[in-house]
């Protein structure tokens, strides 16, 4: 996207419709809006440059407050005016969502969120992660932590604190098979969802004297975590969060309190990104933007723009392999499947996804809060991934006996 794509026009019927019921109001808030403010801004730029493909994109976006029967609704509502795909971003609602997009054949998107083991697309044809799942996000910070701790975690306590939700849950069995491989102790302090009280939480945590700390939640989990961990005098330097952590987390806690802090991201921050500097230009110049301009290239709003591009890379796969095929999902799967070494510009690490792994290698990077940004402390990398696509295949196959 880096080069001005020409104008061009398109027929008024040709449309791809993507769905994007998420959680506005519940316990996301602030994540979503950031998110879903990235997502329709590049699919904004994607629009006034003519399209792809041919096609115009046209985003459907509703609040599913993360309430299940409201997210089912939702998708069947997306069914019904024939959206080939659709974004929930919630753990909860992609696991429910699950069964019915994989006999309706409709492209599930669950970037950061979902089954884990749906990197598998033999076992999960039509559910696309198409990012580094929880797993491998887990895998990759134990991984981090062994490099800062000279090569070796034997006799190390790590505590992961973590919303006690099918989210929080998630990456317990790859940090349990990575205990046992490495030899650290690991013990896991759940908390109750949305996690606005964690004051019992993190004086445990403090008595545990760990080594390193891995918290695990989102939105206003995020900040108490970190508000109560330096209530408690835990070190910054030494904890981690998964994707979930941001600018605006930062400046909640207090940007300079949260020094050292540590997350993975799977695509650069800020507006040097050509392709943030392209929507800034194109579209917010324009007045056309979807939300607030200050939150352009936050992390989140980063984080919406990368899967946005993903899905129009699938769509413009997709009508380069049948351009005369009526768009279904059928027709965008064959196109997901199809992305080969796409990185935006150096916005994201390169990224292959195919039949078989919905995951697209497994790549991130680990950055730290300077007290005004997220600076990165790695290139893109992936670790562990043996043990992770253990699990993955282990747990896919029991899903595929169960579900037979």
């Amino acid at each position: 996207m880096a080069a001005q794509m020409p104008m061009r026009a398109y027929a008024q019927d040709k449309v791809i419709r993507f769905a994007m019921p998420q959680d506005f109001t519940k316990i996301y808030t602030f994540v979503t809006s950031e998110y879903s403010q990235g997502q329709r801004d590049y699919f904004s730029l994607v629009n006034k440059r003519g399209g792809v493909g041919g096609y115009r994109i046209e985003p459907e976006v509703s609040d599913h407050g993360n309430d299940l029967p409201r997210a089912i609704e939702s998708y069947e509502r997306a069914k019904s005016t024939g959206a080939v795909a659709v974004d929930p971003l919630s753990t909860p609602v992609a696991v429910a969502l699950t069964p019915r997009a994989l006999e309706d054949q409709i492209n599930l998107i669950t970037a950061f969120s979902g089954r884990s083991d749906a990197a598998n697309g033999e076992v999960f044809p039509y559910i696309f992660p198409l990012t580094p799942n929880y797993w491998t996000q887990a895998a990759l910070i134990v991984d981090y932590f062994r490099q800062q701790d000279g090569g070796d975690l034997a006799g190390k306590k790590i505590c992961f604190v973590h919303i006690d939700t099918p989210f929080g849950k998630e990456p317990i069995p790859i940090l349990e098979a990575l205990a046992e491989r490495d030899g650290f102790e690991l013990q896991t302090f759940p908390y109750t969802p949305p996690g606005n009280d964690q004051s019992a939480i993190w004086p445990q945590v403090r008595r545990a004297r760990p080594d390193w700390v891995l918290f695990w939640g989102a939105a206003v989990g995020q900040t108490v975590a970190l508000t109560e961990a330096i209530r408690n005098g835990l070190p910054m330097e030494r904890m981690s969060s998964s994707v979930w952590l941001s600018e605006s987390d930062m400046q909640v806690v207090g940007a300079s309190d949260t020094v050292g802090v540590l997350k993975v991201e799977p695509c650069v921050s800020g507006r040097e990104p050509q392709v943030i500097k392209d929507i800034l230009s194109e579209v917010i110049e324009a007045g056309e933007g979807a939300g607030p301009e200050e939150k352009v290239g936050t992390s989140y709003y980063n984080y919406g723009v990368l899967l946005a591009s993903l899905m129009v890379e699938g769509v413009r796969l997709a009508a380069e392999k049948s351009p005369d095929a009526e768009p279904d999902g059928a027709w965008l799967n064959a196109g997901l499947t199809s992305i080969d070494g796409f990185d935006q510009g150096g916005f994201m690490p390169a990224t292959t996804i195919t039949e078989q792994d919905h995951q697209g290698g497994g790549k991130l990077r680990v950055s730290r809060w300077n007290g005004e940004a997220f600076e990165p402390q790695t290139d893109f990398f992936a670790a562990n991934q043996d043990i992770v696509w253990e699990k993955i295949r282990e747990s896919s196959e029991a899903f595929a006996a169960e579900n037979q």
